[in-house]
């Protein structure tokens, strides 16, 4: 089934379709929100909360086909961490910089070591991107969605979006470029 079809039997009153269609969608809202917030996992359950009660909210006068269903919602969730970013901001404290914790099952002790040194050095090479370069890195490059997915979340035009990603790529690059020894990246 498609977003669309779901999210039209959760308007029609199925909870089962508002469960498949949340377990579908929330894990990427969420990873997608605490990349955009510094890791700040906390906040990002907020905004990814958030941005699903809103989907939900506007069940009943969604008119598929004029938008799909996920890009509804990164755009959503992009706002709300605009917002977020404002806020704290204004606040004048910083974005808390924790790491994930490990998944349970993953390697050895070494290997995540080096699983979370490599995820600290990009969200933090993520975090000194201008926004709209970090939004378009992640929605294209670790979200994995199509360049004009991201133009319309972003409301810009295709073009930008390739300028910003390719921007936000290059200076990716130079930032994680001297520490490729120390993430494990040694030539060889």
């Amino acid at each position: 089934m498609t977003d669309d079809d779901l999210l039209a039997m959760y308007a029609a009153g199925d909870r089962m379709a508002a469960r498949l269609l949340t377990d579908r969608l929330l894990p990427r809202v969420l990873a997608y929100a605490a990349r955009l917030l510094g890791g700040d996992r906390a906040e990002a359950e907020d905004v990814a909360q958030e941005a699903m009660l809103r989907l939900w909210r506007m069940a009943p006068g969604w008119r598929p086909g004029e938008a799909k269903v996920s890009t509804w919602l990164y755009r959503v969730a992009t706002n709300l961490c605009t917002d977020c970013r404002r806020a704290a901001a204004r606040r004048a404290q910083p974005m808390g910089d924790d790491l994930p914790e490990a998944e349970d099952g993953a390697p050895g002790a070494e290997a995540r070591l080096v699983q979370a040194a490599r995820a600290a050095a990009l969200d933090a090479a993520l975090a000194a991107l201008p926004e709209r370069q970090r939004e378009a890195v992640v929605l294209r490059h670790i979200e994995g969605l199509s360049n004009p997915e991201i133009a319309e979340i972003l409301g810009v035009g295709v073009e930008a979006v390739e300028s910003l990603t390719a921007r936000g790529k290059r200076a990716l690059a130079a930032a994680l470029a001297p520490r490729r020894d120390d993430l494990g990246y040694a030539e060889g």
